[in-house]
């Protein structure tokens, strides 16, 4: 996903004691730098494209951030049975009561694969300009099956507004917002290095599953977006960048503490 134009501007109050729940401290931040407390900038060069920083992190805050990192790390392995039991997870909580007659079956295309064996798919492919999201991407549809079940069957199934007749196909959307969240967010660095990413990892300190709550929230963003621009099938990359650029717009707001503080958390029910 091509990198946003633009430097932001906002005053922010990033949470930089401690673990990966402590309070808020403030921070002031800036298009080109920002001054805070635990979380101190080291560098501040301008690019073309965005403000580029660097941030030194505590331990307790490196720890957080490599925690995720790790999980980021892990490419989907169809012979591993940890792997094989999240994918028939994913199928009978999308689909509960109808039998999974395999790993590698038709029965996938109904969720949004691109063909019979999903494990294609995690490694990347061409379709709607798709990048690999590793098993995270993996994790992340289930966690949004289990915890946000009314909207997950909602986007699954197609339920609001007015479709077009060629929708975006299900499950790779959810592995393209995947890799789209660890690009926008700087997430394969060693430390922050751009404004989402050191916002992200305050958000990431008040809770571990950060990254998986926004990536609910950045789907179902994604499809009203869709609706709203009354997409297509060959809009989608145009709708995920206006996607982009709203969660950009939201996490810059002074008042977003948790995930659950974004304006488009509110759009998410059970």
């Amino acid at each position: 996903m091509d990198e946003s134009s633009g430097s932001f501007v906002a005053v922010r109050r990033l949470d930089q004691r401690g673990g990966c729940h402590s309070s808020p401290a403030e921070v002031v931040t800036g298009s080109t730098a920002w001054i805070g407390r635990g979380l101190s900038c080291v560098c501040a060069q301008r690019r073309e494209s965005d403000a580029r920083l660097s941030f030194d992190l505590t331990p307790s805050q490196e720890e957080c951030l490599q925690r995720l990192q790790s999980r980021i790390e892990v490419t989907y392995d169809g012979s591993k049975k940890e792997h094989q039991e999240a994918l028939r997870a994913l199928w009978y909580a999308a689909y509960p009561g109808v039998e999974l007659r395999g790993l590698v079956s038709e029965q996938w295309k109904e969720m949004g694969w691109q063909g019979k064996d999903p494990s294609t798919d995690f490694r990347g492919s061409s379709l709607l300009d798709c990048r690999g999201g590793g098993f995270i991407s993996l994790e992340n549809l289930l966690f949004f099956a289990k915890n946000y079940p009314k909207s997950f069957q909602d986007l699954l199934q197609k339920q609001e507004g007015d479709r077009a007749i060629w929708e975006y196909p299900f499950a790779v959307a959810g592995v393209n917002i995947t890799f789209m969240l660890i690009q926008m967010l700087d997430l394969q660095a060693a430390k922050p290095r751009t404004l989402m990413g050191a916002i992200f990892l305050k958000l990431l300190l008040e809770n571990e599953r950060a990254f998986d709550l926004l990536y609910c929230v950045t789907f179902k963003l994604m499809d009203q977006q869709w609706l709203a621009m009354h997409a297509s099938y060959m809009d989608f990359n145009s709708v995920m960048k206006a996607t982009r650029r709203q969660l950009e717009r939201e996490l810059l707001l002074e008042d977003i503490q948790r995930i659950e503080d974004m304006p488009s958390y509110r759009l998410l029910t059970r």
